[in-house]
C-alpha cells in the first residue's frame, strides 16, 4: 500500500472476523500481524475436485468422500484398542468410517457435521472406510458460546460466506494448523475474508528479482500467496512452494554469506604458511596412511589456514573416519608456529578421552596437552591457568571450562570444537571471541545431508570424511521382533562369558504406560538377576553428572561388563572391548541416533554385533533401511526423505525456526542456487550498499534482525 494505513503491517485484530478475544488465540500461533495471517499457509489440502459417490466405493478403493455425520461412537475391541467410527452419508447412500486409536475424535467430530474423508475402502462387516486424512468441511451449528464474538463467528462462519465460497465438491480445500479456541476451519475463514485486501496492500511488493523467478520459473509473490491459499487444483501448490522455499532459502544463505564475508574482511587472523615439519614427523610416525577422504580434508584445512583470514570451518566424518588424526595435524601447524591450539569436547569424559590419545600421538613429537575441565580443580587448575596464560601450554584440551571467565590464553592460533551438535552457536562465538581471532575448526561426528549441513552451518566451509579406514571389520547389525529376544540375550551372555563388554539401550528412564517402553531402570534389575557373575551398571540423564561420570569409568576401565543406559552414551566413548549394543524399543530412535549408538562397538579388534528390537508387527522403514546401510551419510539422507527435516533439525538448532516452507529432501536445487547467487552478491558488495541490492538488506532486517549475531563465527 502506497499510502494510508498498511494491513499488512497493523494488528491482525482489526481485520474481519477476528476482534481482539480471536487476537488472542492467534497470537498462540505467532500471528500478529496481517502479513503473519498471509503467510500462515496451509500445512495440507484436501482434493475435492474428484468426490466419489458412496454407493459407488468398493472394496480396496482409495476413496475421497463428502458426507453428513448421521451417527458416531467409540467402540472397544478385544485387544484393548478403542476406535472412533462415523456413519457419513450423502445423496447417493451411506457407509462407516472407523480411525482405529483415535478415540478423542469423538470431542472434535459431531453428529451433523460435513465431512470430508479420504483412505482405503476395507471390507469389516461390510465396506469401511479408514480414513488417512479428514476435515470438517461445516459444523452443525456455529458456536456461540462467546457472547462477544457472536459478530465475528458469523462472519467467519461458512454458513454466511458467499456462494462461491461454501464448502462443496468441486474444490481444494487448505487445511491450517490450529490451535485451542481457534479451528482450522475458523482460520480458513478469516483469511478468505480478508485475502484480497491482504493482496491489495501487498501489491507489486516482491523481494526476488523477475529476471530470477523466470529464470528458475517461479511465480511472482502475491500469485504464489493467493494460490496457496486458494488453489484452484491441488497441482498448482508444489510452485508455489518452491517459489516460497528458494525465498527462503536464498535470503538464509545471504545472512550466511555476508556473516561469512564479515569474518574474512573485517576481523584479521593469522596465516599459517611456513612449511610444517612436525605435521609431516606425525604422517611418519603413524602406523597406517591417511585415506583419501582424511587426505582431502587436511588439504583444504591445510589451505585455509595458510590464509591470513581466519579459518572457519566444519569437519564432518562418520564414527571412525579419523577426524582426530586430521584435527591433531591442524593443532600441530598451529603449535609449530608459536600459537597455542585448544580442543573443546562436550563432556569431561571426551575431554580426558582426547588427551589420551593426543597424549599417545602427539607426546613422542614433543607437544603435551594440558587439561581444563570443571574437574580439574585446586592446584592443578591454577597451575593449568597459568600455563596457559604464559603460553608454557602450546595444546589445551577441555569442555565448556575453556570459555568461563580466569581463562586467558596467551597466543590462540587455532580452536577445535567437537560435537558441534552438542552445544550452541553461542558458545561456538564465544570461544572465538576469547582470543585474537584464532582458526576455527569445528568437528561432528553425526553425518548430516549436505543440505542440512548447508542450512545449519552455511557461514561454515564444508569438509567431509566419506569413507573408512581399510580394514574395519563391520558390524553385524540384526532388527528382531519381541519373539527373538531370549535369543538374542542369551547370545549376550555368550560374549560376556568371554569376557567382553556390552551396551543395553532403553528409550526411557521410567515406565511409562502411554509409551510402552521398557525403562531402563526396571530391567537393569532383569539383567542383574539374569547375568549374576557380571558386574551390570545402570547409567541414565537422571543420575548426577558425578554418579554418570563414575559408572562410564567403571564401563571404561572394564570393570563393569555390562551397561544398561539411555542414550547418553552416544556421543565419542572409546571402549575398544565393548562388541555386543542391544537397542530396545528402537522405534523410539531416529537413524541418526541409532548409528550413533551402534558406532560405541566396531572400536576392537573382534567382531562386533547391533541388535535392535521392535515392538511392532513389521518393522519400520527406518529400522529395515538401519540394517541395510553401514554409510552414516547414507542413512542421514534416508531420515531426512523418511522423517523430514523438523525431527532432524532439533528443538535446540536456529535453523529450525528459519525454514517453513523449504524441503530440504525436494529443494536441494533451490538451496544450490540460492547460495550461489548469495556467494556472488556479498562477494560483490558484502555491506548490500549498491541500489539493487537495497531491498535484500531490508528484507534480512525484516526476517532476521534479531537473530543475526547467532549464526555466524566472531
Amino acid at each position: 500500500m502506497k499510502g494510508g494505513r498498511s494491513i499488512l503491517r497493523g494488528s491482525v485484530q482489526y481485520l474481519k472476523g477476528v476482534g481482539p478475544r480471536r487476537a488472542e488465540r492467534f497470537a498462540k500461533l505467532d500471528v500478529h500481524t496481517g502479513r503473519d495471517l498471509l503467510y500462515h499457509l496451509p500445512y495440507r489440502y484436501e482434493d475435492a475436485t474428484t468426490v466419489d459417490a458412496i454407493s459407488e466405493l468398493k472394496v480396496g478403493q482409495d476413496a475421497t468422500v463428502i458426507g453428513r455425520v448421521v451417527s458416531k461412537g467409540v467402540i472397544p475391541t478385544r485387544r484393548r484398542l478403542r476406535v472412533f467410527r462415523a456413519v457419513l452419508r450423502d445423496g447417493s447412500g451411506h457407509i462407516e468410517c472407523a480411525w482405529p486409536g483415535r478415540p478423542w475424535l469423538d470431542r472434535t467430530i459431531d453428529k451433523g457435521d460435513l465431512l470430508l474423508a479420504s483412505g482405503p475402502v476395507r471390507f469389516y462387516h461390510g465396506r469401511q472406510l479408514q480414513p488417512r486424512e479428514h476435515i470438517v468441511l461445516s459444523r452443525a451449528s456455529d458456536d456461540r458460546a462467546a457472547a462477544a464474538e457472536k459478530s465475528a463467528e458469523r462472519s467467519a462462519s461458512p454458513e454466511t460466506r458467499p456462494a462461491a465460497e461454501r464448502p462443496a465438491a468441486g474444490r481444494v480445500f487448505p487445511v491450517y494448523s490450529a490451535t485451542e479456541g481457534l479451528t482450522h476451519r475458523q482460520i480458513r475463514a478469516v483469511i478468505h475474508l480478508n485475502l484480497a485486501s491482504l493482496l491489495s496492500d501487498l501489491g507489486d511488493e516482491d523481494p526476488l528479482p523477475g529476471g530470477w523467478l523466470e529464470e528458475l520459473s517461479l511465480p511472482p509473490l502475491a500469485e504464489a500467496l493467493r494460490t496457496l491459499h486458494r488453489p484452484p487444483a491441488v497441482s498448482r501448490v508444489e510452485p508455489c512452494r518452491r517459489r516460497l522455499a528458494f525465498e527462503e532459502l536464498f535470503f538464509l544463505q545471504l545472512l550466511h554469506a555476508r556473516a561469512r564475508a564479515r569474518l574474512r574482511h573485517e576481523v584479521r587472523g593469522v596465516a599459517f604458511d611456513a612449511p610444517s615439519t612436525l605435521t609431516r614427523s606425525l604422517l611418519k610416525a603413524l602406523p597406517f596412511k591417511l585415506t583419501a577422504a582424511q587426505r582431502r580434508a587436511w588439504s583444504e584445512i591445510e589451505a585455509d589456514m595458510a590464509r591470513p583470514a581466519p579459518m572457519n570451518r566444519l569437519l564432518q566424518g562418520d564414527v571412525g573416519s579419523g577426524k582426530t588424526v586430521v584435527a591433531a595435524l591442524a593443532m600441530l601447524k598451529a603449535v609449530e608456529a608459536g600459537r597455542q591450539a585448544a580442543i573443546m569436547a562436550p563432556t569431561e569424559l571426551l575431554a580426558e578421552q582426547h588427551r589420551r590419545t593426543f597424549e599417545k600421538m602427539l607426546g613422542p613429537l614433543g607437544v603435551e596437552p594440558v587439561l581444563l575441565t570443571g574437574a580439574v580443580t585446586g592446584k592443578a587448575r591454577r597451575e593449568a591457568l597459568e600455563r596457559i596464560a604464559a603460553g608454557d601450554a602450546r595444546l589445551i584440551v577441555g569442555t565448556h571450562a575453556l570459555i568461563q571467565e580466569g581463562v586467558e590464553f596467551a597466543a590462540p592460533g587455532l580452536v577445535v570444537i567437537d560435537e558441534q551438535h552438542r552445544f550452541g552457536v553461542e558458545q561456538r562465538r564465544r570461544l572465538r571471541e576469547s582470543g585474537e581471532a584464532p582458526d576455527a575448526l569445528v568437528m561432528s561426528a553425526t553425518p548430516i545431508p549436505r543440505s542440512l549441513a548447508l542450512v545449519l552451518y552455511g557461514d561454515l566451509d564444508l569438509s567431509i570424511i566419506d569413507e573408512l579406514p581399510p580394514g574395519r571389520r563391520p558390524i553385524r547389525t540384526a532388527v528382531r521382533g519381541p519373539e527373538s529376544r531370549d535369543a538374542a540375550f542369551d547370545f549376550l551372555g555368550d560374549q560376556l562369558a568371554q569376557g567382553r563388554q556390552a551396551y543395553v539401550i532403553y528409550p526411557l528412564v521410567e515406565e511409562s504406560e502411554a509409551l510402552e517402553a521398557r525403562a531402563a531402570t526396571v530391567m537393569f534389575e532383569r539383567l542383574q538377576a539374569r547375568f549374576p557373575d557380571v558386574a551390570v551398571r545402570l547409567l541414565h540423564g537422571r543420575l548426577s553428572s558425578a554418579e554418570k561420570d563414575e559408572a562410564m569409568r567403571s564401563f571404561l576401565a572394564g570393570d563393569t561388563g555390562l551397561l544398561v543406559a539411555t542414550t547418553v552414551i552416544e556421543v565419542g566413548i572409546d571402549v575398544p572391548n565393548a562388541t555386543v549394543m542391544i537397542i530396545e524399543d528402537a522405534e523410539r530412535f531416529g537413524l541418526a541416533q541409532l548409528h550413533q549408538l551402534r558406532g560405541r562397538v566396531g572400536r576392537g579388534a573382534e567382531q562386533s554385533y547391533c541388535i535392535v528390537f521392535h515392538a511392532s508387527e513389521a518393522p519400520s522403514e527406518r529400522l529395515v533401511a538401519f540394517e541395510k546401510k553401514t554409510d552414516g551419510f547414507e542413512l542421514a539422507e534416508e531420515d531426512l526423505r523418511i522423517r523430514g527435516q523438523g525431527d532432524l533439525f532439533g528443538k535446540e538448532q536456529h535453523g529450525a525456526a528459519l525454514l517453513r516452507f523449504a524441503q530440504l529432501d525436494r529443494d536441494v536445487d533451490l538451496l544450490e542456487a540460492g547460495r550461489r547467487r548469495a556467494r556472488a552478491i556479498v562477494d560483490a558488495d558484502p555491506g548490500l550498499s549498491k541500489p539493487d541490492h537495497r531491498r535484500f538488506r531490508h528484507e534480512l532486517d525484516l526476517r532476521y534482525a534479531k537473530r543475526e549475531a547467532l549464526y555466524h563465527v566472531g
